[in-house]
């Protein structure tokens, strides 16, 4: 093989030498164990164990000081076989292996003296925050097995050196910033099992010599910038299990030699500019477990022999032009995921298609599919998400559907079904979105739809729908988009949608609804879009509309409406068609004329306003009569009746308005007196236990710790949390139900949610990757609009003081629910607010180390804090510290704010490295994210953005980014403005 001699400078070699006198020094002065030099060890071999400490030693001097205290046993004078994450081989005491992955290590490789390791079998570095280049020294460690730099900082190319490495078995560099091209001395690493070079900047082609790699079971290039084809020789890595080359930019058609690979589980080629058919000689690939070549531009058919041995799970081709589906799919019982949407695949849906016991999510929107929904759907036990939307698709749909009881989303929208929405609907408890429209149904809408809690779209429009809107509708408190237009709904629109505070989109429009519009929409401060047009509506349009300030689009058009404009921008500068054919619209608005004074309207508004304060005066005193009454009976009974639980009757359960001692009861017999088996968490100011009650309802129950000094510390935590909660309604905020104060145990209960909290999910690798990037700017969103809810919609406004990741409790569906309000204050706008510092550890805002006065901009610093650690997998610690000092030691000039060695990190890589990065419009979505987080962690309060600010910019589900994703450095998004206009 041929050699690659390292070169030496000789300030290097200089330098060494004076390393190595003064450990020499040091080890005269502080003598070595006796073990690390016994009298049997030869020379020969003390020097190389002081040359490999000497090593490491200079190594460790060159990283940063936090890197060195994770070090700290790494002490001259100390025997280095002990020193943290170094192995020896016992017999001759040389090194042989390094693990210090997760270490949180920081520095460069270029002081790592790689020729004083010559034994070194395995190097493990991963993960952690190393960068610079990989010294071609490396080629050195010619013994290395394994070699893992991944997760890294790493930048400039893979040297040439590496082909060196010929007993190298595993070679791991992937998540870096490693550029250049694959060097073709890859190819003498013949004993390669492992090569994982993925998300990186590698360019140009895979290089044809990658053949020689024999060996190779997993070969992964994605995410790259590789162009070029696919090369044939990739056909003689007959060991080849796992094969990804995934969204990078490579063409032409996809290899026949593929098909020698016989052993193949996984083929991942989706996210390139591949063209052509799939070759035939893919059929020998019966072991395929993964089959992934989406986002491509492929034709033809696809291999009939995909799921010959029934080992297939995952085939995603969505988004090609392929027109024949395998004859084995019907059979395929073996299927999870099942994604063909996006080509011009035609044939019998109730025909083709089988029963998959194992599958949970099916797209086949945007095909030629036909034919009638098949009954069988029903029998997927773990189907959750069903797509057939544009297809020709007709028949109705099976009221056994709903036999797939975990459905959370069903869109056969853009086809052709008749008959009515099934009643059975309402029993599918998980369902959050719901799209039928742009079909010919017809009917009534099922009342029964309003049992569906966890419903945020509901889209019918652009069917035959008859009747009234059913009231029950309001029931669906988590709703935010609701679209009945273009169907025959007639009668008033009920006042229970009013109800629907998280709603952001209502369109009746093109209906026969009639009446007048409920004065109570003015309490959806949350929508922004509305749209009434087409209707019979009169009347006037209420005033409460003038508090709709989230609203950005109005249509009212073609209704009988008169008076005058609410006075917000959405009706101001709302175009000429969205208000005409009305009955005498006036008001600030280019197309409308101004309006007159109306005498008579404003005496009937002041009739109205005296006959409302004589009811209320009226209400108030029946009221204080019964008042007077219950206090002199419940005095009497309680002079008269024995107190066996004492129990405080006063406030005993005052939500639920159930019997006390009752429920007191009930909760201790269900806890077992609080046992420790039923706890299932630690709040601040008590232990939360699940609780099981005799009608079945299983809520959290959180009792408040007993305290040592006379616990007037907890029941301010106790009464602080009661007195917010009750105040509280908002879907992203846990659900209060009620509080017993009892001298034994005092407690309060609140809904149970299944899902656990933020911290837990984000520690196990399993729930972290269930949370894809979709469910994160979910997460993020519904912490955004519940702080905007408590800051801005309360009265005063709420501040929570502990927003953390373990005070964020996710339902099944992982939707976001803010909970702990022990800390929490009401906010006194007319005056100061100053408290004792409360709040967790690394999310308290840095001006309460020098001031108790408590606002707003504390919640906001809070969430910039949890928002970069939903985006990051982990708590932002480090990366705070980073971007504070090295802006501290930048100039003001945006130029060297983004080239500091803080600021110049790639947002890409400091992802949760446990999913695959962002793409389209997700990615945009989370860097508008980013940009909101690094804004809240201004340290000055006043700078940081309002929490509505905040909530707004979110909700704005299609941002655009100038720059490519993979692109964007934090120094550009802490110098970018987020609330430019």
């Amino acid at each position: 093989m041929t050699s690659f001699p390292a070169k030496t400078h000789p300030n290097q070699f200089f330098s060494f030498q004076i390393l190595l006198l003064f450990f020499i020094i040091l080890s005269l002065v502080f003598p070595f164990d006796s073990t690390a030099f016994s009298s049997s060890a030869t020379g020969k071999e003390v020097g190389e164990e002081g040359r490999e400490a000497a090593a490491l030693f200079a190594w460790k001097a060159s990283l940063d000081n936090r890197s060195q205290s994770v070090l700290s046993s790494w002490v001259v004078g100390t025997n280095h076989c002990d020193w943290i994450g170094v192995g020896c081989k016992m017999a001759g005491r040389v090194i042989t292996h390094m693990d210090l992955k997760s270490s949180g290590l920081r520095g460069t490789l270029s002081n790592l003296n790689f020729s004083s390791l010559p034994h070194l079998l395995s190097l493990d570095l991963e993960n952690n925050s190393l960068y610079g280049t990989i010294p071609s020294s490396i080629g050195c460690l010619s013994r290395l097995t394994n070699l893992s730099l991944s997760t890294n900082f790493i930048s400039g190319s893979i040297p040439p050196t590496m082909g060196q490495l010929s007993n190298l078995k595993t070679l791991k560099l992937n998540q870096n910033q490693i550029g250049g091209t694959i060097p073709h001395e890859i190819r003498f690493l013949i004993s390669l099992l492992e090569l994982t070079l993925y998300s990186n900047n590698l360019m140009g082609t895979i290089p044809a010599s990658i053949g020689n790699l024999v060996n190779l079971t997993t070969l992964n290039l994605f995410e790259n910038h590789l162009s070029g084809s696919i090369p044939e020789e990739v056909g003689m890595l007959r060991s080849l299990i796992n094969l990804s080359l995934a969204s990078n930019n490579l063409s032409g058609s996809i290899p026949a030699s593929i098909g020698n690979l016989k052993f193949l589980e996984r083929l991942r080629l989706h996210g390139n500019q591949l063209t052509g058919s799939i070759p035939t000689e893919l059929n020998n690939l019966t072991l395929l477990t993964s089959f992934h070549v989406s986002s491509n531009m492929l034709t033809g058919h696809l291999p009939d022999n995909l799921c010959a041995s029934g080992s297939l799970e995952n085939l995603t081709v969505q988004y090609n032009n392929f027109i024949g589906l395998p004859k084995s799919i019907k059979n395929c019982s073996s299927l999870h995921r099942l994604r063909l949407e996006g080509n011009q695949f035609s044939g019998n849906i109730s025909e083709d298609f089988g029963i998959y016991p194992k599958l949970y999510h099916i797209d086949l929107s945007g095909n030629n599919f036909y034919g009638e929904l098949s009954p069988r759907w029903g029998k997927c036990n773990n189907l959750k998400s069903l797509k057939m939307s544009n297809n020709s698709i007709s028949g109705r749909i099976p009221p056994a559907l709903v036999e797939a009881t975990q459905l959370s989303r069903i869109d056969l929208s853009s086809n052709q079904l008749v008959g009515e929405i099934p009643k059975k609907f309402g029993s599918l408890v998980s369902l959050f979105d719901l799209k039928l429209n742009d079909n010919q149904l017809s009917g009534n809408i099922p009342l029964e739809l309003g049992r569906l809690a966890n419903l945020k779209t509901l889209n019918l429009a652009a069917n035959k729908l008859s009747g009234s809107i059913p009231r029950e509708l309001g029931h669906c408190m988590r709703l935010l988009n609701l679209s009945l237009s273009n169907n025959r709904l007639g009668e008033n629109i009920p006042l229970e949608l009013s109800q629907l505070h998280g709603l952001e989109s209502l369109d009746l429009g093109n209906n026969l609804l009639s009446g007048k519009i409920p004065k109570q929409f003015g309490e959806l401060q949350r929508l922004e879009t509305l749209n009434l047009s087409h209707n019979e509506l009169s009347g006037f349009i209420p005033s409460s509309f003038d508090n709709m300030l989230a609203l950005s689009s109005v249509d009212i058009s073609y209704n009988q409406l008169e008076g005058p404009l609410p006075n917000i921008k959405a009706f101001r500068e709302a175009p000429s068609n969205s208000l005409r054919g009305n009955k005498g619209l006036c008001g600030n608005a280019t197309s409308l004329k101004a309006c007159q004074h109306h005498g008579v309207r404003r005496k009937k508004q002041k009739k109205l306003v005296l006959l409302t304060v004589f009811l209320v005066f009226g209400f108030l005193l029946l009221f204080l009569m019964a008042l007077g009454i219950f206090l002199t009976f419940h005095k009497k009974v309680k002079s008269t009746t024995k107190e066996p639980t004492q129990v405080n009757n006063e406030n005993v359960f005052a939500i639920w308005r159930y019997d006390g001692k009752m429920v007191y009861e009930n909760v201790i017999e269900a806890t077992e007196n609080f046992s420790a088996k039923y706890c299932i968490g630690e709040g601040g100011y008590g232990t939360v236990y699940r609780a099981t009650l005799p009608n079945g309802q299983v809520v959290a129950v959180k009792k408040l710790h007993a305290s040592s000094d006379g616990e007037s510390v907890n029941r301010k935590g106790f009464t602080s949390e009661i007195s917010t909660l009750t105040e509280i309604r908002h879907h992203n905020i846990v659900k209060f139900y009620g509080y017993c104060s009892h001298p034994r145990h005092s407690f309060l209960i609140y809904e149970f949610l299944q899902g656990g909290s933020l911290d837990k999910v984000l520690a196990s690798k399993e729930e972290a990757v269930e949370l894809n990037w979709n469910k994160r700017v979910d997460i993020i969103q519904g912490l955004a609009d519940a702080l905007s809810y408590m800051h801005h919609d309360c009265t005063p406004p709420i501040i929570h003081r502990d927003i953390s990741s373990k005070n964020v409790l996710f339902d099944l569906e992982y939707v976001t629910h803010i909970s702990d309000f022990g800390t929490a204050r009401f906010m006194k706008t007319d005056s100061s607010n100053w408290t004792s510092v409360a709040g967790t550890f690394g999310y308290v805002a840095p001006e309460l180390a020098y001031t108790m006065e408590v606002n707003e901009k504390c919640d906001v610093y809070s969430f910039g804090v949890l928002t970069l650690e939903v985006i990051m997998g982990k708590h932002p610690g480090d990366l705070i510290s980073l971007l504070s000092s090295s802006s501290s030691s930048s100039s003001s000039s945006s130029s060297s704010l983004s080239s500091s060695s803080g600021h110049g990190i790639l947002l890409k890589e400091v992802l949760d490295q446990r999913l695959l990065p962002p793409t389209n419009q997700v990615a945009a979505q989370v860097a508008v994210a980013a940009k909101l987080a690094f804004a809240c962690l201004n340290a000055s309060p006043m700078s940081r953005p309002t929490m509505h600010q905040i909530a707004r910019k979110l909700s704005n589900r299609r941002p655009s980014l100038q720059n490519e994703f993979h692109l964007i450095t934090l120094g550009e998004l802490l110098d970018t403005n987020c609330f430019a206009s």
